[in-house]
């Protein structure tokens, strides 16, 4: 069974943008997991503008299924995850200024570096290393020691509508490579209702998947419950 976790991030840029705690993100949260969600992402930026470092702690207390939080490997994300010791760290290689992740990790050129990020933090949690659909990235994440792989999809959601066969292509083929070498595998990054089932049926060895925005986008006009099921329902 493919898992969904929920990235929360977009409604805590929602709240932020007021103050206050109007939407919670703690009780989006919860009622995610009630909802059936079977994970929770959180992607805690260093300029905090959506999820802060508060709200880490705080989920910590109340997420009951996998807890995957996201970041750039920096002083204050590595103590994040000694501290929370979630399901899994999920290392991507954001410089802080982006607006939102739009590559994945070079392996081979960041292997030393990766390699002894991955050995410190697997002493805490499970570790997923963010790559595009390549076979060599792949291959050399297992390398550094990663338990898992996220597969970088904005590519495929650009071009499915083109040509959904070629656009999915080269992530069969990755998702191949790290059924081979021994990987789990995750993706994400801008799946939809429009492109989710297609991907998962071509891809038989996901683990997991991890959406935000276009859950919190379909949820204004579903609402957050309807929502969920919906992309439940392509991961069947």
């Amino acid at each position: 069974m493919t898992r969904l976790s929920v990235n929360i991030n977009k409604v805590a840029t929602l709240r932020n943008a007021r103050g206050g705690n109007n939407p919670n993100v703690i009780q989006v949260a919860i009622d995610c997991e009630k909802f059936g969600a079977e994970g929770i992402t959180v992607h805690p930026r260093p300029d905090e503008r959506h999820i802060t470092k508060q709200d880490v702690y705080d989920l910590k207390q109340v997420v009951t299924t996998e807890f995957n939080i996201e970041g750039f490997p920096d002083e204050r994300y590595i103590h994040i995850i000694e501290d929370i010791k979630p399901a899994q760290a999920t290392l991507v290689p954001d410089s802080p200024e982006q607006l939102t992740s739009n590559h994945g990790w070079n392996t081979i050129a960041n292997q030393k570096e990766l390699s002894e990020i991955i050995a410190h933090l697997k002493k805490y949690c499970r570790v997923s290393v963010f790559v595009d659909a390549d076979v060599d990235m792949v291959c050399a994440a297992k390398d550094c020691g990663a338990d898992r792989v996220e597969l970088y999809t904005q590519d495929y959601a650009e071009n499915y509508l083109k040509n959904k066969q070629q656009a999915i292509e080269k992530f069969v083929q990755a998702s191949e490579m790290a059924q081979k070498v021994g990987l789990g595998l995750n993706a994400g990054h801008d799946l939809s209702l429009d492109n989710l089932e297609y991907f998962h049926r071509r891809i038989p060895y996901l683990d997991e998947v991890s959406i935000g925005h276009a859950i919190i986008s379909d949820s204004l006009y579903y609402g957050l419950y309807t929502t969920i099921q919906m992309y439940k329902r392509c991961l069947k």
